[in-house]
């Protein structure tokens, strides 16, 4: 398979980089560029890769290399690898960076670019992938295999489509952390000591997407079951029904889709 070059070596890098070494990979095929020294040292004790604060000529040794740096240091990172590694498969991890400045930037039109989420952390993201036309199976493959312990993988034909990717699924988390903020108050609120509220809401929350997933009935279908008219449940969706929550949130993952749009723009100038 060649060595795999992290460009970053942050959260998600590291969840790939773990997902490596636990699928039985070496880590002597890892090689990651951190500037960061703490991080470095954390990445070489966590998993024996081999890290460095800058670029160098062992770069290009790369058969993949993984962009994982924060989008307003890209290009100032690109300008530093580029030489060499434009042989290899690109793989983006970057928000709002298309695949077009990833080409431009790297020398390379093997890009795919990959919108992961939070979840990957344990095991349970899901990220969508977008491949430039110069991409092959046997790229696309390695893609997924990189992300696989991470979770699930699906592709997208359009590009634009990973604007609706973000705000959905990459920013999704934070919707579903905001909603156990708040069953967790309400529990609080109504006398639960706070340790048994947020264990009631965080395995309500799990256990149900679980549920979700296993079912053949679409949500709106199990929402059904769960009420009864005139019941507990009944109220309380009454109450969210009356205060427009769900419009509201199908206005936010819009609010979402339109800055992913911007900031896509932004970076593309």
């Amino acid at each position: 398979m060649g060595t795999t070059v992290f460009i970053g070596g942050g959260n998600m890098a590291t969840a790939l980089i773990g997902g490596i070494v636990r699928g039985g990979g070496r880590a002597a095929d890892v090689l990651v560029v951190e500037p960061d020294a703490a991080q470095r040292e954390r990445l070489q004790a966590a998993h024996g890769v081999a890290v460095l604060a800058a670029p160098d000529r062992s770069l290009a040794e790369a058969t993949l290399v993984v962009w994982a740096v924060k989008p307003q240091v890209f290009a100032d990172a690109a300008a530093g690898c580029a030489p060499q590694v434009a042989a290899a498969l690109q793989l983006s991890i970057m928000a709002g960076i298309r695949s077009a400045a990833v080409a431009r930037a790297s020398g390379s039109e093997r890009v795919v670019r990959a919108m992961p989420n939070m979840p990957a952390l344990v095991g349970e993201g899901i990220a969508a992938l977008f491949a430039r036309p110069a991409v092959g199976a046997a790229d696309r493959m390695r893609c997924e295999a990189l992300l696989a312990p991470t979770g699930q993988t699906l592709w997208v034909e359009r590009e634009e489509a990973l604007d609706a990717v973000t705000a959905l699924s990459g920013s999704g988390p934070a919707y579903v952390f905001y909603l156990l903020e708040a069953m967790i108050e309400a529990g609080t609120a109504l006398g639960l000591p706070a340790e048994q509220a947020r264990q009631l809401a965080v395995q309500t929350v799990r256990g149900s997407a679980a549920l979700a997933a296993a079912a053949s009935e679409t949500p709106a279908a199990l929402r059904q079951r769960v009420t009864s008219r005139g019941g507990t449940t009944h109220a309380a969706i009454e109450r969210l029904e009356s205060r427009a929550v769900r419009a509201a949130f199908v206005e936010a993952i819009a609010a979402a889709n339109e800055r992913a749009r911007e900031l896509g723009d932004d970076l593309d100038r």
